[in-house]
């Protein structure tokens, strides 16, 4: 096998963690599958991946060469793609990540009318609340909320949100309207994805207030869940309780208070060639969120 197989053979393997699902990914057979890993070893002179019964984990050396390969395989397809002509029609597969409540509300349509206007196209989307590394889990595009790290990533600004504190109507009814961040301390407190059982809320000015939840959970869903019936204040971005505020069942508090929006990005790796695939599901997600976020 040339050296660019191995290192999809590698790639495969290492991010299945598997040698059997490496295969299946590459509709190869188990022992020429084995058979390359050990071959492209025997010429690194380096232990790549860490075998036993259960799974298969990289080395230190093999994450090293992971995000190398996966780098030059990347510049690979562009290249192939760049030669077939810069207004070649997208296809193959993207990997794309966002934000739970964000990716259900706002990429999943854009997704949807993407792949209808692109035939050729396949998309797996991976929803999470965390800070992602896209070459480290072999993603295409993210969409981020929050102020970005420097990175050799290219970053597209398509909007920005807002950080509110809000209680139901019924809680504010029975409980009073908290009508400064320091009125917090007497008010039952619902706090999602905390780490510790007190946590604090930033404010305009500069002004950092402690709160002891009432509630931890784990999920946005959650926290609005538990403040829609009337457990006490939380804190979300202003798209995640958009819908409730529209039914009357959430309104925000200490609107005067609030901090800077957080910046929401499209982001993805910035190759020498451009990609048609990405460039042209970057351009419809920037274009769709700018619109959505006016």
């Amino acid at each position: 096998m040339d050296r660019l197989t191995l290192m999809t053979v590698f790639v495969a393997v290492a991010e299945e963690q598997s040698f059997a699902a490496g295969a299946r990914r590459l509709s190869m057979s188990p022992p020429a599958v084995t058979r390359a890993i050990a071959t492209l070893e025997d010429r690194l002179g380096v232990k790549l991946l860490t075998r036993t019964t259960r799974y298969v984990r990289v080395t230190d050396a093999g994450q090293r060469y992971l995000e190398d390969a996966r780098r030059i395989i990347l510049d690979v397809d562009e290249a192939d793609e760049s030669a077939a002509g810069i207004n070649a029609q997208p296809r193959g597969h993207l990997a794309v990540t966002a934000p739970i409540l964000f990716g259900r509300m706002f990429a999943i349509p854009a997704i949807v009318d993407y792949l209808q206007q692109y035939p050729e196209m396949e998309v797996s989307v991976v929803f999470l609340d965390r800070v992602v590394n896209l070459l480290e889990e072999g993603l295409d595009v993210g969409i981020r909320i929050g102020e970005l790290p420097d990175s050799s990533m290219k970053a597209i600004r398509v909007g920005a949100v807002r950080r509110v504190v809000c209680a139901s109507p019924m809680y504010l009814e029975k409980q009073g309207t908290p009508q400064l961040p320091e009125d917090l301390a007497h008010h039952l407190v619902v706090a999602a994805s905390a780490v510790s059982p007190v946590i604090e809320w930033k404010f305009a000015q500069g002004l950092v207030v402690r709160v002891k939840p009432r509630l931890t959970v784990t999920s946005n869903d959650a926290a609005i869940e538990a403040v829609v019936r009337g457990m006490g204040v939380t804190r979300l971005l202003s798209y995640q309780i958009a819908p409730y505020q529209a039914l009357g069942q959430l309104q925000t508090v200490l609107s005067e208070f609030e901090p800077a929006p957080l910046p929401i990005h499209v982001i993805h790796r910035e190759g020498r060639y451009g990609s048609a695939k990405v460039r042209s599901f970057v351009d419809f997600m920037v274009a769709r969120l700018r619109l959505q976020n006016q």
